[in-house]
């Protein structure tokens, strides 16, 4: 007779019907080798059985590496790159997913503490439920305000421990009632004799120690390499076994040099014999075979502040006698005699302790009993019922945000942003630095290279590696730093032009190089690849930044920029903050010397690189708080626009004849670098004032790049991933150079940046929008003018 399960069939028909609750997980997954994806992959499985055929699961992953992921693996997330935050959450919504499951670690998000996650999360309509592996008790500011950001995103926040619940609530102000106690998962294993397992790995008769999981410092191994000897005088037949390959961050910034160095320590005390290293990532069941031959885990951990431990949680869960420091996570585990606590460091206690727990059967028996007992409430079948029960609540509450989230136009021309290439930036780069000039895509030898343009590159790669970090643009941005160090006099005067050959040019014409170049070394020190950057460039900057006054207007601009990125690194540097004030107040001279009532500008002509002069002026307003910076670059910022934005598009001055006062302006030929100091000023008018307006029009100087131009025809190049060097009444210059090819990538990164930022309300806003519509207000006239000038038989009023 054939029994129905009732529950099966009604799970089976919801999927036939479309209704299985569909959930997507945000997070690491296998076969990626950290704790968080394994921890989800385990919680999915946990999941799907409690669910039988009523759950849906959905991963976007944040990519590490090149793993290649299978189901259900859906979306991909490069850590460090903000436009995919915004891209996944799109992909979430229009997923049609029930609710969404993140597994949250700070150092699992790009950002700052991990603030990238909030740009997905304020963008997600689906209700969220977050799990906390950390939670941090003395927070850093930016720490704190992340977290909480997270939380206030989510309808329910889980976090595996007694104690994370207090700091939810005392440190961060979290609401109880959102605030639900899950404990981490562990294998549902059996009580077993070690003994058994211990012949698989030809251990047969000795007592083993074991210690697993992704080496890293904190780790503590030495701790206990340390109490070995004493063990072995008590019990001679002991091994320890440290399982656990090398932490793949730990890898990235200073290779095996804790292993090697554990490896030596183990020499030195004479413990070959008695130690094993295998330094690899194994999979769950090898895993537990080696917990199910270990007679005592060990964490002899060196900091408190962990509050998750899934190495302990499996122990505690396979019955066996455990010896730890008291972090958090120990601490709440092994209360009630489920194992023994021994002071941070404390090698001897540590010693005494596993010598007790050899010596006194009655002792090892209790510890592993209680500890399996306990653990009994914590597999991972019961933890997926637990989960199941809070995702298939019949009523999640979504979390509306306080701000509007972006209309399906805002968040579509984001996404119609070009991806960030460096095709034709390596094709234009050799080991010396960028080519000046291309004839069309071809690196044209004959001009050889300019520190205007490397130190362009070098600012573009900072920025480029701060969203794609990776080897191979490591290298370009070391090369161009090696061009731009090596520009640099024992004075720190600079020299700009190089032949092919690598000679200097003689008897160069004037430059602002050097401005650019204290604006690259600026650029390295506030957002340095590594922090062993940052001594070295800054004496090369404080070389140089002593002649910021001795320069014409624009190279006092880029002046200021690196000085402020310096700032941001140094903010008590007070000899930098002078430098500012006099590169700033030259510009006001200037300003003052050629202003009009009817020119608003501080020279007597429109003519190169015009935007970043307000640009500089608003950053030093920021920079030191100075209200008479910000008045100028107001000022000057909206007399630029209204002579360059028609209501419609941006039409640049041409450079056939520039714009002198009282003259025609020439239409011709547009140069890329307008549109990207542009694009820059306006994100600058934008953090000076919080006007979105600003933003807007940013988005439309960039467009100029992609057809939105006077001749409706693209300047970048979607082919060769380069950027023409000019916008011409019938087309484009097709020739590719760096000067163009940077622009363009400088602008689209600042319009990365800017797409992720907070619509905040500011007093800002009612300041500057009467002026920015009035703007709009007469570059319509414009339009009409230019659109006459096409249709010859339109009057022009």
């Amino acid at each position: 007779m054939l029994v129905l399960d009732v529950k099966l069939f009604q799970g089976v028909l919801r999927m036939a019907k479309g209704l299985a609750r569909k959930v997507a997980f945000i997070s690491s997954f296998v076969p990626r080798r950290c704790g968080i994806a394994t921890f989800t992959s385990d919680l999915i499985k946990s999941v799907a059985a409690a669910a039988r055929s009523d759950f849906e699961p959905l991963v976007v992953v944040l990519r590490s590496g090149d793993h290649k992921y299978d189901n259900p693996v859906k979306f991909e997330i490069r850590q460090d790159v903000k436009h995919d935050y915004i891209c996944a959450a799109d992909y979430i919504n229009f997923s049609h997913v029930d609710l969404v499951s993140v597994q949250h670690e700070f150092g699992l998000f790009g950002g700052e503490a991990g603030s990238y996650l909030s740009l997905l999360l304020d963008r997600i309509k689906s209700p969220v439920i977050t799990t906390l592996h950390t939670v941090l008790d003395d927070p850093k500011p930016e720490y704190r305000k992340s977290l909480i950001d997270v939380c206030d995103a989510s309808y329910k926040v889980i976090t595996m421990n007694k104690r994370g619940v207090d700091m939810l609530r005392n440190t961060y102000g979290i609401s109880g009632k959102k605030i639900q106690l899950i404990a981490h998962g562990i294998p549902d294993l059996p009580f077993v004799d070690s003994n058994y397992y211990k012949h698989k790995f030809k251990m047969d008769g000795r007592r083993t120690i074991l210690t697993f999981g992704l080496l890293n410092r904190n780790k503590g191994i030495e701790v206990m390499l340390k109490a070995l000897p004493a063990i072995i005088e008590a019990e001679p037949l002991v091994s320890y076994i440290v399982l656990g390959m090398t932490h793949p961050g730990v890898l990235q910034h200073e290779g095996e040099s804790y292993r090697f160095s554990l490896q030596q320590m183990v020499k030195e005390l004479g413990l070959q014999k008695h130690v094993i290293f295998h330094n690899r990532f194994v999979a769950d069941e090898e895993l537990h075979n080696f917990l199910c031959a270990a007679d005592i885990y060990v964490t002899p951990y060196l900091k408190r502040e962990q509050l998750t431990s899934g190495t302990l949680s499996f122990a505690v869960g396979t019955g066996k006698a455990v010896v730890s420091t008291p972090y958090w996570a120990a601490s709440e585990l092994l209360a009630d005699g489920c194992g023994k606590l021994v002071p941070f460091g404390d090698s001897k206690q540590m010693a005494e302790a596993i010598i007790d727990i050899l010596g006194d059967d009655s002792l090892f028996y209790s510890l592993r009993r209680k500890a399996y007992d306990y653990g009994r409430s914590r597999t991972w079948p019961r933890v997926g019922q637990t989960y199941w029960k809070l995702f298939s609540a019949k009523r999640l509450r979504v979390y509306a945000p306080a701000k509007p989230t972006p209309s399906a136009a805002e968040a579509i021309s984001s996404i119609q942003l070009p991806e960030p290439s460096l095709d034709h930036i390596r094709r234009l780069t050799d080991d010396t630095g960028i080519y000046q000039h291309a004839k069309f895509t071809i690196p044209n030898r004959e001009h050889g290279y300019c520190t205007d343009d490397n130190a362009r590159a070098l600012i573009a790669m900072v920025k480029y590696y701060a969203q794609y970090p990776g080897p191979d643009v490591l290298h370009l941005l070391d090369t161009y730093l090696s061009f731009t160090v090596h520009s640099q006099g024992s004075d720190g005067s600079v020299r700009n032009f190089m032949n092919f050959d690598r000679t200097w040019v003689r008897d160069e014409p004037l430059s602002d190089a050097l401005g650019r170049v204290v604006w690259a070394f600026g650029t390295v020190i506030g957002q340095p690849p590594s922090s062993a950057y940052v001594p070295i460039i800054k004496d090369c900057f404080d070389r140089s930044v002593r002649h910021v006054g001795k320069q014409y207007p624009r190279g006092m601009a880029y002046s200021i920029l690196g000085m402020a990125d310096y700032l941001q690194q140094f903010p008590g540097a007070s000899d930098i903050k002078r430098y500012m004030s006099i590169a700033a107040d030259g510009l006001l001279a200037q300003f003052r010397e050629n202003s009009q009532a009817d020119w608003q500008w501080f020279e007597d002509m429109l003519t190169y690189d015009n935007a970043v002069l307000s640009h500089a002026l608003y950053v030093a307003g920021l920079a030191l708080g100075e209200k008479k910076y910000y008045e100028v670059a107001e000022k000057t910022c909206e007399f630029l626009l209204k002579n360059i934005y028609t209501g419609d598009h941006f039409s640049f001055i041409g450079s056939n004849g520039w714009y002198e006062r009282g003259r025609a302006r020439a239409e011709f030929d547009q140069q890329p670098i307008e549109a990207a100091g542009t694009v820059l000023m306006l994100k600058a008018a934008y953090d000076a004032t919080q006007n979105t307006d600003f933003l807007k029009l940013q988005r439309k100087a960039f467009d100029w790049f992609l057809g939105e131009n006077d001749s409706r025809t693209p300047v970048y190049d979607f082919k060769t991933k380069g950027c023409n060097d000019g916008l011409l009444f019938a087309g484009v210059n097709a020739n590719q150079g760096a000067e163009s090819t940077l622009s363009f990538l400088l602008s689209l990164l600042a319009m990365f940046e800017s797409y992720t930022i907070s619509d905040k309300a500011a007093s800002g806003v009612e300041r500057t929008a009467g002026r920015i519509s009035s703007i709009e207000s007469i570059s319509s006239k414009n339009k009409s003018k230019k659109d006459a000038l096409r249709n010859p038989s339109e009057p022009v009023s």
